[in-house]
């Protein structure tokens, strides 16, 4: 739970009115609670006393933070579990029109290499089922304003997670337009007063939260993508195309630019073709299936962020039910794409390299990294790649 005691304790200096992005605040604060570390340990304390996610997180986290952390904790875990499970209900309820036993088959697939994801405490296990629901309730038009709620919560919590499927309902139009308006304007409005809480204690926020960045980023830091740290990161494998990129060149100039500019023209093609469509329900799961592949590459991901894969169900149900080729190209690349980003599958992965008895030079070559860095976010593009062609198709045969 090392996310979630960043979480809490950034949260509880802000509670007791000091610099939550400041590390010397944040750490003073978490020693006075009794909490200690070795001196050789300077990882694990950079780690929980840095926030490196904008004010709008506190609307969320700071009833959280007048918790005790135990009850917090159990609370947050709880939190994680319910909202997901309500998310795969409602993708098997979509999914289940087309293909039922393959859409339970697949989120159950989900559910058993991914229930690590409960002991990360990171805002992006929250907020993958927060999305997963407030999709489910807008197009189900039932339960709309928890949708509607959800959608806004996640929007404040971890806008990079549920921004571009956001922006999908906006360009959408007709209720879903509504529904993304509506969850615009409640998050504008929860994350305002903290906004300015923060700004009045912290008026440098912005400076030390790219400070806290740039700790987290450098070469051999915990967020590193490059080749040579990513065995390092376990089973929480980074999902953007900077791990991709970084085994061709392990420049942060480089892959940080060559990401956005691979997927912004992907991205600028489904929001063209979104805006002119005005997609119908079964054509919606499609642009969805797209866009929950895309929103993990540009940008720095996890694999607990993949979750929200979860999209993808009901997109390939459709294309299932529908017969013909594109079902099994479909099946397989959705199975893929939940595999390598399952993290029980990296577990077993982990053990074999272990049990090979490498060497720490090898364990950090190029062969080694390229095995931990590529196949994540290399499926999750060809994945998106799929879904985008067929939805810019019915999109197109539908405008015809």
């Amino acid at each position: 739970m090392l996310d979630f005691r960043r979480v809490y304790n950034s949260s509880r200096c802000l509670l007791q009115k000091c610099d939550p992005y400041n590390q010397s605040d944040v750490l003073r604060l978490y020693r006075a609670g009794g909490a200690s570390y070795p001196a050789d340990n300077d990882d694990l304390i950079i780690f929980v006393t840095r926030d490196v996610y904008p004010p709008s997180e506190f609307a969320v986290t700071l009833p959280f933070a007048a918790m005790s952390p135990g009850v917090a904790q159990t609370m947050w875990i709880v939190a994680i579990a319910v909202c997901f499970l309500l998310a795969c209900a409602l993708m098997w309820v979509f999914g289940s029109r087309y293909a039922p036993v393959l859409s339970g088959a697949l989120l159950g697939l989900i559910l058993a290499l991914g229930f690590p994801q409960l002991f990360y405490g990171n805002e992006g296990c929250l907020d993958v089922g927060l999305v997963g629901v407030a999709v489910g309730c807008f197009l189900l038009e039932r339960w709309e304003v928890a949708g509607v709620v959800c959608m806004a919560t996640a929007l404040v919590l971890k806008p990079h997670d549920s921004g571009l499927v956001w922006l999908f309902f906006l360009l959408a139009g007709g209720n879903l337009r509504r529904r993304a308006w509506q969850s615009l304007a409640l998050a504008s409005a929860v994350s305002l007063p903290v906004f300015l809480w923060t700004w009045h204690l912290s008026p440098h926020w912005p400076r030390e939260l790219i400070e806290n960045l740039r700790a987290f980023t450098i070469h051999g830091g915990f967020d590193d993508p490059g080749p040579t740290a990513a065995i390092e990161h376990g089973t929480c494998a980074i999902t953007s195309l900077q791990a991709l990129l970084s085994n061709l060149r392990d420049d942060p100039r480089f892959y940080n630019l060559a990401s956005i500019a691979l997927t912004a023209p992907l991205l600028l093609i489904g929001a063209v073709v979104t805006l002119r469509a005005k997609p119908k329900q079964a054509t919606v799961w499609l642009g969805l299936a797209a866009i929950a592949s895309f929103t993990l590459l540009p940008v720095y991901h996890r694999i607990y962020d993949a979750k929200l894969l979860i999209l993808t169900v009901p997109a390939c149900a459709l294309l299932w039910a529908e017969g013909g080729r594109l079902r099994w190209v479909a099946l397989a690349l959705t199975t893929l794409a939940q595999l390598v980003t399952g993290e029980l599958v990296w577990s077993v992965v982990l053990v074999c390299v272990e049990r090979l008895h490498l060497s720490a030079a090898t364990l950090h070559g190029p062969t080694v990294g390229a095995l931990f860095s590529i196949p994540v976010p290399l499926t999750l593009l060809v994945l998106g790649c799929f879904y985008l062609w067929v939805y810019v198709r019915r999109c197109r045969t539908a405008e015809a």
